[in-house]
């Protein structure tokens, strides 16, 4: 792994993203101390697929879904026990 300056990185950085975007990494110094490092992005390949309706059938959902424990929380609205 190559060091360059920041000034020379500011310089050269079209020719470091080349690099870098090869596979490369490079470390750009400020001073002699080291700041931030390139490094290439991934392209997405190696993260797992979504699988979409992996669970289809396997959950069933009421039919009063939306209305479940209605009488419950209006009597708590109400102060009713």
């Amino acid at each position: 792994m190559e060091t360059v300056n920041i000034h020379e990185a500011k310089t050269h950085l079209s020719r470091l993203v080349e690099r870098v975007s090869k596979g490369e990494s490079v470390v750009i110094a400020k001073a002699g101390k080291p700041m931030v490092k390139l490094v290439p992005l991934d392209d997405g390949e190696s993260r797992p697929l979504r699988r979409i309706g992996f669970m289809d059938g396997e959950i069933q959902v009421p039919d009063d879904f939306d209305t479940m424990g209605a009488d419950v929380i209006l009597d708590m609205f109400e102060g009713r026990s």
